[in-house]
């Protein structure tokens, strides 16, 4: 059986791809890749603290996990909707050419 302190050790690893991810790519599409790493080290958090932390029985570990993912499905939808609009616009899908949009 694997330790909390595994599960946060693979936490940190999610979470540091995806920071890189968002960090140094331009792609819109990779940017948004590595913001849904971040939230699944968030989610993998949540539930392992729920795990070790005696409150199974109650499942607000997985509630909340359940919220992110739902929360991230929406992100993803008006998100992928910006770097289509991006792409209509300016034929590229890179985040440097986002600070050109008008409202």
């Amino acid at each position: 059986m694997a330790s909390l302190e595994s599960y946060l050790f693979i936490s940190l690893i999610l979470f540091c791809l995806g920071l890189y991810a968002v960090m140094t790519r331009r792609n819109g599409v990779a940017v948004l890749m590595g913001i849904e790493l971040i939230l699944n080290a968030a989610n993998l958090n949540l539930v392992a603290f729920n795990r070790f932390g005696g409150l199974a029985e109650h499942l607000p570990g997985q509630v909340f996990a359940l919220f992110v993912i739902v929360m991230a499905a929406s992100e993803a939808a008006v998100a992928l909707a910006i770097i289509i609009n991006l792409y209509k616009t300016f034929a590229t899908v890179n985040v440097d050419e986002a600070h050109e949009m008008k409202w």
